[in-house]
């Protein structure tokens, strides 16, 4: 069995742990398992994680206490290192490679570096880091992946994208528990009190990279126009205060909904009408194709790439448009009669079962 460390999991389900969990539930596990090291105190998934055989190791956070951040991150490559054939990280951002440093130095043969993301979401000095840990990546990494194109570029130089140890994988997904039912609709509706509403849904880290503030700004056009109109705001993040104190000074507390972190987004995406995505940037924007699996009309901005258009319900729109421009498209992209857009998503390389099995194929050629 061929043993592989995964670096990438936080707290938070958002794209990066949907992605790695949706390969990791279908990959064959009686010839990958998978590991996870992480610095939080709880992450994602962690109970699904050792149901399915993984391990999930633990050390302090780099921010947190440098000196007891090296010294755990250390004993435990001294003591595991050995185990691993290949280590995975997921990241957005090359701020810290310390991960694949360690690896390189304990000698596991296979080091993985994996782009999420297509411009720096943190602070200045991360932001310096990146951009200095892009100049050595190639000593510590054996293998390049992106989720796009545009995330590739972020991280890794021409020659790299050029070269052979360079993938896009697809942020591929389990269609099943997206395909519309009708039932599963009217269930979640009833459940939250919006039966009767047009019901406008956003699923994301409450971060300013998914530019939220002009989301609230868009959907208070939509509101003024269609005052049956509410919001569903799925995700948690450093922007909540402030995007509460927003919904409050525009009079939309009664129709904004903060749900918070939620382990139910298939069944959440049934009861809305339309999805609402004006990110600032994104890797690929994987939950648009989850989106589009449950037949839903999707807004997005034009920074987002363009591969994350897998359907005809996707439309892009430029940041600089005015929300009233937004709030059309909007309102022109509710579908009346949602489909199975199974065949469409797997056509596009994003259906899971197919990817997987890719996947495979690369794991067993590096290992």
């Amino acid at each position: 069995m061929t043993h592989i460390l995964i670096f990438g999991m936080n707290e938070n389900p958002g794209g990066m742990e949907s992605f790695i969990m949706s390969y990791y539930r279908q990959v064959d596990r009686s010839r990958f398992q998978f590991d996870f090291l992480t610095n939080c105190e709880r992450i994602a998934y962690e109970d699904e994680i050792g149901a399915l055989g993984g391990r999930v190791y633990k050390i302090c956070a780099r921010s947190r206490n440098y000196k007891l951040y090296r010294e755990q991150l250390t004993a435990f490559f001294r003591q595991h290192a050995a185990e691993y054939q290949a280590v995975w990280m997921n990241t957005c951002s090359l701020a810290n490679i310390d991960y694949l440093k360690m690896a390189a130095a304990y000698g596991i043969p296979c080091r993985i570096i994996h782009s999420h993301n297509s411009q720096n979401m943190d602070s200045r000095l991360r932001g310096v880091l990146h951009r200095l840990n892009k100049r050595v990546i190639e000593k510590y990494a054996t293998h390049f992946w992106a989720c796009s194109r545009l995330a590739g570029e972020f991280f890794f130089s021409p020659a790299v994208i050029a070269g052979p140890r360079y993938q896009e994988i697809p942020n591929a997904i389990d269609c099943d528990p997206y395909r519309f039912d009708g039932a599963v609709r009217d269930a979640v509706r009833r459940e939250l009190g919006v039966e009767d509403k047009l019901v406008v849904g956003h699923v994301g880290r409450l971060h300013f990279q998914k530019n939220q503030s002009f989301l609230l700004d868009i959907f208070r056009v939509v509101h003024d126009r269609r005052p049956d109109a509410c919001l569903l705001l799925v995700g948690q993040g450093e922007d909540e205060a402030m995007l509460r104190q927003k919904t409050e000074a525009l009079g939309l507390t009664d129709c904004v909904h903060f749900l918070g972190v939620r382990g139910d987004v298939p069944r959440l995406m049934q009861a809305m009408d339309v999805f609402l995505f004006p990110s600032l940037f994104e890797g690929l924007g994987i939950v648009l194709i989850e989106a589009q699996a449950a037949g839903l009309g999707c807004v997005t901005s034009s920074e987002v790439p363009a591969d994350a258009k897998v359907t005809d319900l996707l439309t892009y729109l430029p940041l600089t448009a005015a929300p009233e421009v937004w709030a059309d498209a909007v309102e022109a992209a509710i579908v009346s009669q949602r489909t199975d857009r199974k065949a469409e998503i797997a056509a596009a390389g994003y259906e899971i079962r197919s990817q997987v099995k890719r996947l495979e194929t690369l794991l067993e050629e590096f290992v």
